[in-house]
This record gives C-alpha cells, sequence and structure tokens, in this order.
C-alpha cells in the first residue's frame, strides 16, 4: 500500500535567525518588531538596524508574561500548556515574510496522514534526510499574533489565511484589513481607522479648520487618507515638520505618531503644538514590576535580551555571544533609568488574551469534561478556532469590553494629545482630551499651539453677506475666491448668483428680492417746488395781464397790438402755466391726458398768434414798397387773422388727437436703471416729437418774420420785441432737445421750458404795454403812435411854412382839359412821407368833385432837395397833369379824413411816389410833426 510522504524543510545551522521559543501544549506564533527595519543599503540582504525596547525587547517580554499569567489562571484552559514561538519581523515586509514560512513549517511537519492506516510508518525530512519520527519539540502554530505594522500584517494574512491559520494583531489598523472577501482569518484588538478618520474629522470640525494638507507615506497607510477625505474633508496625516517653517501649525496626525518621541526627534521646536491621536490603552502596571525586575543573567528564554541591554545602556558583556565591542564599559545599570513603557502594551497583551479564549471557547466545546487536548484539537482546526474567536467578548487588561464585529475589529477610543513644552528644552505629549463612541472632548484651555492664537487653518475665508465661491481651475473645492454678486443679484447658492427681475431688488439679506418702490416727480421734491411756486406767479401775473388788457381794451396801445391776437397768446400762455401742475403729479389716465395735450398746445396757441401777427406786419411792409399801387392786401382784418390762428392752432390739436388715439395715454413703469422705477405716462419719442416738431415749424417761422421786420418804423416797434421773444425761445428750446433726449430728467426738464417759454413771452410782449398803460398813460393816445418817421395820412390846414426849396420832380394830375392848374390857398390833405417832410393836396375851391366812382388819380414825383439858403417859407409849384386812369392803390393804412374831407380812403405814399386823389391839383411839401391819424 502507498503512503504519503509529508516534508519538512527544516533550515541548516547558522542559517536561520534568533526565535524565542516557549514550549506548550498549544504554540502560539508572534511577529514582534524586535529590531529596526532594514537601511537602504540593506534591504536586498534583509538586515535588520538596532534594537528596539518598546516595540520589540517590551513586547517579547509581555508575551512571556501574560503566558505565564494564562498558564497560572486555573479558569483559562485549565490543564492546558500555552507556548509561543517568538519572531522578529524587524517592521519590514520580506523579513515578516520569511519569518512566517517557518510558521508554516512547523504546521506542515504536524500534519498528520489520517488515510495511512495500513501501519506503514510516515516518512520526515529533515536537514535533507529521510526521518520516520517528527523534529523534536515541533509543535503546529494555532494562530498568530501580530504584527504591528499595517502593510506588514497583510503581507502575512496573504500567506497565513492559504493554511487557515488565525491571525490576531495588535496595532495593525488598516481599512483594507476589515475586508473578509480578501482576509478572511484576519482579527485585531485595535479600531479600524475609519474611527479614527472620524475622530480627526471631530476636532478638524471642533477648530472649524476647513482645509489641511493631507501627507501620508508608501503603503497602506494611505488608505486612511482616502477614507477621512470620503468624509469630506482634507486633513494631514503624516509629517509636515521637515519644511522646517517657523509658526507653522501643526494640524492632526493619526496614531502613526501618537506620543512617540522618535518622531519629533530634532524637530521638537517645529512640533510644538502639534495635536495627535493615540488609541487609548491603560499602562499596564502589572508588566512595569514583571519588567523592572529583568535582569541579564536571569533572564535566559528572550535571545534579544542581552543585546538590547548593551544598546539600552552602551554597556558590553564580557564573553557573551553577543557582546558589542564597540561599548567600553561592563554593564551593571538597572531598567529603571528612562524607563517608558509601551503604548501598546495593552493591546499586545489583549491580543494574547484573545486568543487564549479563542482556545479556551473551543476547548470547551469540542473538548467538554477532558482534561488536557481531545484529538478534536489535535492539531487544531484553524477555520474552526476563527468561528470560536469571531465569538470572543472578554474585559481587557485595562478593564475595556473586547470583542470582534462581523469585520474582525473592535470598538476604539483614542487620546487627544499636545506636545507642548514642559521646561526650557524639554518637550512632552499632554493629554488634552478623549473621543469615544463618536463624542469628542477637549480641553481648549489645555491646548497649547506654536502661537499666540488658535490655529486657522482654511485655504480660502468663508465669503462674506452678497459673495459666492467662485473655484479657481486646478484647484480643490475647497479653495475659492470670493466674488461679490452684482448691485441686482441675490445668493442663490453658495457658488450662484441669481438676479433680481427688472423692477425688483435685493432685501437687506441679499437672500430674497423685494419690489423696488416707485418713483416719480413728487410735490416735495426741491425742483418740484421751485416749479410750482414759478407757475403760480406766472399764473397770477398772467390773469393779471388779461385783467389789465381787457379794462383797456379800447385805448390806443391795445387796440394798436390787435387785441384779439393778444387774448389768444395770454390763453397759451396760461396753458403753459398750468402744464408744470399736469407734469409733476402721479401719473395717471387723466393726467397723462392732460400733458399730451397741453405741452403741445399751449406753445401752439402762442405761437400760432405771433406768426400771424408778424406775417401781417411783414405784408403791411411789402406792399408799402411797391412802386405801382395795386389793390388793398388780404386777411388783414381782425377776424381774418383769428381765423389764420384758429387753423393753425387746429393742425396741432387734429396731430394731437390721431397721436391720442394711436397711442392711448396711461401710465406706465420707466427703468432708467436696474436701482431705479419710475412711475411716467407712456409718451412715446414720436408722442414727443411731433407735437414739438409743429411747433418747432411755428416757431422758425414766427422768428423769420421776427428777423424780417427787424428794422421797422419806429411805430411799429412791436416786431422788435417779438424777434427777442423768438430768439429767446430759439434758445430755450434748442437747449431742451439734448436734455430730454440724453438724460432721465424729462418731466422736470419739459416743465421748465414751457414755463420759461411762456415766461418770456409774457414779459416781452406786454410788459412795454402794461407798463405804458399803468405808469406812462400819457403816451396811451392815439398820437403817440403816430409820432414818428412813419408813412400817415393827414388832413389839415394848408397854411404851413415849407422848409423844403426845390421839388425836381412831380406827376401832375390833370382832367380833360390840359390847362394846369396852380397851386393856391386852399384845404390841403397831406401827407407824411418816409423821408422826414410832409407832401399834402390842395383842392382848388372852382373845381368841383367829380362825379361818383370818377376817381382819376395822377402820380406825382417827387424829389426833396435840402432847403437852400434865403428860401422863403412857401413855394408855389406848378403841376403838370397827366390824363392817366389809376386804380386806387391798396392801403394798409385806415385814414380818418377830417376837417370834412369828401373821401374817407387811405392815400399810399412812398419816398419816390405820390398818388393824388382826384379832384386835388396842389401839392405842398412841408416839414411836420404832429398829425391826428392813426396807423
Amino acid at each position: 500500500a502507498s503512503g504519503k510522504l509529508f516534508l519538512s524543510v527544516v533550515p541548516k545551522a547558522g542559517s536561520s535567525r534568533l526565535v524565542a521559543r516557549m514550549d506548550g501544549d498549544v504554540i502560539i506564533g508572534a511577529l514582534f518588531s524586535v529590531h529596526h527595519q532594514p537601511s537602504t543599503e540593506q534591504v536586498a540582504e534583509r538586515k535588520c538596524g538596532e534594537v528596539r525596547e518598546q516595540y520589540g525587547i517590551q513586547r517579547v517580554e509581555a508575551m512571556f508574561h501574560t503566558l505565564d499569567r494564562i498558564n497560572s489562571d486555573p479558569n483559562l484552559l485549565p490543564n492546558i500548556t500555552l507556548g509561543c514561538e517568538i519572531r522578529d519581523s524587524c517592521w519590514h515586509s520580506s523579513v515578516a515574510l520569511e519569518q512566517s514560512i517557518e510558521f508554516i513549517r512547523d504546521s506542515l511537519i504536524s500534519i498528520r496522514d489520517d488515510d495511512n492506516k495500513d501501519g506503514t510508518s510516515r516518512q520526515w525530512c529533515i536537514e535533507g534526510m529521510p526521518a520516520s519520527q517528527p523534529p523534536a519539540t515541533k509543535r503546529p502554530i494555532a494562530g498568530v499574533i501580530g504584527p504591528g505594522s499595517s502593510s506588514v500584517a497583510i503581507q502575512v494574512q496573504n500567506l497565513l489565511q492559504l493554511f487557515n491559520i488565525p491571525q490576531i494583531a495588535y496595532s495593525a489598523t488598516s481599512i483594507d484589513l476589515s475586508d473578509k472577501t480578501l482576509f478572511k482569518y484576519f482579527l485585531r484588538v485595535v479600531p479600524s481607522d475609519t474611527l479614527q478618520a472620524r475622530a480627526i474629522l471631530d476636532i478638524v470640525k471642533h477648530y472649524n479648520w476647513t482645509y489641511v494638507s493631507a501627507v501620508h507615506t508608501e503603503g497602506n497607510s494611505n488608505t486612511f487618507c482616502s477614507d477621512f477625505i470620503s468624509l469630506s474633508i482634507a486633513f494631514l496625516c503624516g509629517l509636515a515638520i521637515s519644511l522646517r517653517l517657523s509658526n507653522v501649525s501643526v494640524s492632526p496626525h493619526s496614531d502613526g505618531w501618537a506620543d512617540r518621541d522618535e518622531v519629533v526627534e530634532g524637530y521638537e521646536q517645529e512640533a510644538v503644538g502639534g495635536i495627535t491621536v493615540k488609541l487609548h490603552s491603560e499602562e499596564v502596571t502589572s508588566f512595569d514590576d514583571y519588567f523592572l525586575k529583568l535582569r541579564l543573567d536571569s533572564n535566559t528564554r528572550n535571545p534579544w535580551f542581552p543585546e538590547f541591554w548593551q544598546h539600552r545602556f552602551q554597556c558590553r558583556i564580557p564573553g557573551h555571544p553577543l557582546e558589542n565591542m564597540n561599548y567600553r564599559k561592563n554593564c551593571y545599570e538597572s531598567l529603571e533609568d528612562n524607563y517608558v513603557q509601551d503604548s501598546k502594551m495593552g493591546f499586545v497583551i489583549n491580543a494574547i488574551y484573545a486568543m487564549a479564549q479563542g482556545l479556551h471557547d473551543m476547548h470547551s466545546h469540542l473538548c467538554p469534561g477532558h482534561v488536557g487536548l481531545c484529538e478534536a484539537m489535535d492539531p487544531i482546526d484553524g477555520s474552526q478556532l476563527l468561528e470560536f474567536l469571531m465569538r470572543t467578548s472578554f474585559t481587557g487588561v485595562s478593564g475595556e469590553d473586547v470583542w470582534f464585529d462581523e469585520n474582525g475589529d473592535t470598538p476604539g477610543r483614542y487620546e487627544i494629545m499636545n506636545l507642548q513644552y514642559v521646561e526650557p528644552g524639554a518637550f512632552d505629549y499632554i493629554n488634552v482630551g478623549s473621543w469615544h463612541e463618536g463624542q469628542l472632548s477637549i480641553d481648549d484651555y489645555m491646548m497649547q499651539m506654536n502661537r499666540s492664537d488658535m490655529v486657522l487653518s482654511v485655504c480660502s475665508e468663508p465669503c462674506s453677506k452678497g459673495e459666492i465661491k467662485v473655484i479657481r481651475k486646478g484647484e480643490v473645492s475647497c479653495c475659492w475666491i470670493c466674488t461679490a454678486c452684482k448691485d441686482n443679484e441675490i445668493v442663490q447658492d453658495e457658488f450662484t448668483c441669481k438676479a433680481c427681475d427688472l423692477g425688483w431688488w435685493p432685501d437687506p439679506e441679499l437672500e430674497g428680492c423685494e419690489p423696488i418702490t416707485l418713483r416719480y416727480l413728487e410735490w416735495g421734491n426741491p425742483e418740484s417746488i421751485v416749479q410750482v411756486v414759478f407757475a403760480c406767479l406766472g399764473i397770477l401775473v398772467t390773469a393779471f395781464v388779461t385783467f389789465i388788457f381787457i379794462l383797456y381794451r379800447d385805448t390806443p396801445v391795445v387796440k394798436s397790438s390787435s387785441r384779439e391776437l393778444c387774448y389768444i397768446i395770454l390763453a397759451g400762455i396760461f396753458l403753459g402755466y398750468i402744464c408744470p401742475f399736469t407734469l409733476i403729479a402721479r401719473p395717471t389716465v387723466a393726467s397723462c391726458y392732460l400733458q399730451r395735450f397741453l405741452v403741445g398746445l399751449s406753445a401752439t396757441m402762442c405761437f400760432s398768434a405771433l406768426v400771424t401777427k408778424t406775417n401781417r406786419i411783414a405784408r403791411i411792409l411789402a406792399g408799402s414798397k411797391k412802386k405801382i399801387c395795386t389793390r388793398k392786401p388780404r386777411f388783414m382784418s381782425a377776424c381774418a387773422q383769428l381765423v389764420i390762428a384758429g387753423l393753425l392752432v387746429s393742425v396741432q390739436l387734429t396731430l394731437e388727437v390721431t397721436l391720442i388715439i394711436l397711442e392711448p395715454p396711461m401710465p406706465v413703469k420707466s427703468y432708467p436703471s436696474i436701482r431705479e422705477v419710475f412711475l411716467i405716462c407712456n409718451t412715446s419719442t414720436v408722442g414727443m416729437v411731433a407735437p414739438l416738431g409743429y411747433n418747432g415749424l411755428l416757431i422758425m417761422s414766427c422768428t423769420y418774420y421776427a428777423f424780417k421786420t427787424r428794422n421797422v418804423p419806429a411805430n411799429f416797434n412791436e416786431a422788435k420785441y417779438i424777434a427777442f421773444t423768438m430768439y429767446t425761445t430759439c434758445i430755450i428750446w434748442l437747449a431742451f432737445v439734448p436734455i430730454y433726449f440724453g438724460s432721465n430728467y424729462k418731466i422736470i426738464t419739459t416743465s421748465f421750458s414751457v414755463s420759461l417759454s411762456v415766461t418770456v413771452a409774457l414779459g416781452c410782449m406786454f410788459s412795454p404795454k402794461i407798463y405804458i398803460i399803468l405808469a406812462k398813460p400819457e403816451r396811451n393816445v392815439r398820437s403817440a403812435f403816430t409820432t414818428s418817421d412813419v408813412v400817415r395820412m393827414h388832413v389839415g390846414d394848408g397854411n404851413i411854412a415849407c422848409r423844403s426849396n426845390s421839388l425836381l420832380n412831380m406827376f401832375k394830375r390833370k382832367k380833360n382839359s390840359e390847362n394846369p392848374y396852380e397851386i393856391a390857398n386852399s384845404h390841403l390833405y397831406s401827407v407824411y412821407s418816409s423821408n422826414g417832410k410832409s407832401v399834402s393836396w390842395s383842392e382848388p375851391g372852382t373845381r368841383r368833385p367829380p362825379p361818383t366812382g370818377e376817381h382819376n388819380w395822377h402820380r406825382l414825383s417827387v424829389h426833396v432837395k435840402r432847403q437852400e439858403t434865403g428860401c422863403s417859407n412857401q413855394m408855389a409849384i406848378k403841376l403838370a397833369m397827366e390824363n392817366s386812369m389809376a386804380l386806387m392803390p391798396p392801403s394798409p393804412f385806415r385814414d380818418t379824413a377830417s376837417m370834412g374831407s369828401p373821401f374817407h380812403n387811405a392815400s399810399p405814399v412812398s419816398e419816390s411816389i405820390l398818388c393824388t386823389p382826384p379832384n386835388y391839383a396842389s401839392v405842398i411839401l412841408k416839414d411836420y410833426t404832429q398829425s391826428s391819424s392813426t396807423l
């Protein structure tokens, strides 16, 4: 029959590393970092560094001490002795794997061949030679304690789980190890880094640190940072002190720093104020009593103890195999000098107790009432042991509850440590708080920072009210630039501004929009008060002028100024002063209608009357300059003038009515800027330009006639006032146009322009007349309006001295006979010519008037020279009469014949042309200074 051959590879002498063994019924493996990891130059040789006290020697001794206590405990694994096999991992994956293979070898050697029942002996291979017995003192490894590093623990677990060997870690905290699909046989008595990340997060929140740099070393520790980032925060999880920046705060550090002095060695000044997170573990006083009593000569089960002793006290042990010849003095010191217990000592002891408790539960279940190990536990099935370990719960060495969840993790508790000055040149970690079951407790008064106040760790300050965060390109989301929203925008969220609708404005908190208060030209505004006072004064003055004109309507000064047209002008002026009230009032449908009508109509009434008046004057002067007397000019009566002015006004009314039909007036909201809302009437550009354009046409026409008649004789001096009025009006409205269309002050501009225009008309047109009526009544007579160098008709006595000395040319008047008439003393009808001389007609006493309808006019050409020396007072002139019929020429002058004149028609004259009436044959030329005729 064939059998199975089980091989056990045992290294040759001298090729193995030092191993600490303790015999027992059940062997527990342990991996401790007795030495530092290999240097860069010695990685390939896997040659470890110097011996370590806390992470190495103390943990080795803790294993021995704990097993001693367990073996002496009658309630835990009674009649079963636990042994151990401790190997050095050197905190390095390669070395740890090498040592783990030795654990596997021991397990392979101890495997039984249950199918070999034919009596044949089992075969073993020891040092390359076949053997029938297994190696002495070799027992299977029930489980492994350690190692300390997470990255090393992962490598070791990948190997151990192939052979169903449970592993309990005492300081490996990587989050990856919680994944049971990858690391089924892994358990730990320390909490996962997930809880540590939450603890650090709570510290960061406590101090409102929103921007922290994350630094991690190579290996699986970076998963801690990843988990922390998944909690929506960046943080520092490694050393930053290598920057050697003074006054730089040190943010929270993971338990990889904890309270280890070697981490900050040489950098204490920069590290002061650093906050570290340390796993909570009470000091094990029983271990201190045990460890401090160890002596070099009595501690023989720890093969690394002599090396440690020499390193610790810088001495040598003469004759010892591990004697260090670099030291000169011999070793006599005690361990009590500068002793500090390992910070994770409690976890190491709890891991050993957890393994023992699992074995105890397994023995109680598989071997009930059996003394020692039964066949079910010889050898120990690792998969079964794992099940019992997962259900294990006990009280730890420090009184805490120890149990494993479904991921093989245990609950955690952390201490918050702060590196502080304790005395000049001395530093120490001070416990300033704790984190337990999600609750942070920290004493800010005990905290010591490397500055006078608490650290502010933010990439960007919080944005002020009305600002949003703008993430800079390439930056992380917790770094931003605060950018203010526009004036009309609110903060929709921390990254977005939202503009308020037109007519709305952000509220004081910039969180919502509220309607903007409607504005309009209120009565209490300074400009409104000035305009209203000005308009009221204008209305009073206009009413006063109208009253005076009505009261003195039959006086020469009123009659001579075309009083009917003056009434139209005064009505327009009155409407112009009413306009400001409609413009300033709160816009309503009624006020908007009045605005559209009054602004254009008031000016039209004034300028249409002025155009009619100036046009009449211009036609009078044009007719007086004609050399041939024709018919009388048309439309010169008062009624005709009123009709003309009414037609001009009706054009404006028609235009405004049409525009109102096309665009009905109503109040609307205007938005000159996003911050202002005005209530105005909906007057479009066309609605404003069309009426003003028509008024502008009237103004230009009136200005043209005013300019044309600027040099009329003195008793036509009203034309000069009209001209001044129109010049000023042109200036006002030329200034109005750019201001109206180029600013937001349309209403007040229109109001002032209308008021100024009618004020100019009122002042220039009526103030001279009112002055004469009230202050100079002696000038308000008929003769005062004909005493000047103008053309007028006069009927009076011919016995007046002639101061002229010659007549060069005269056209004589004659009837059917050709006998000339001589000038004789008779009744004289004279005309005062524009050259300052008076020309009179004489009627012979022997002549009778011609039959009715027979008006024979003879043209006389009169030339007057200066008076010569010695001229007689009166000169008789013979008139050569021509038989020529002439029509009565048109005359703009209403001349009243006095002293029994036989005709009542007017006679036109000029400087060179004289039309003599019929029945008169003689002309006397004289100086004239008075007349009773009127223009």
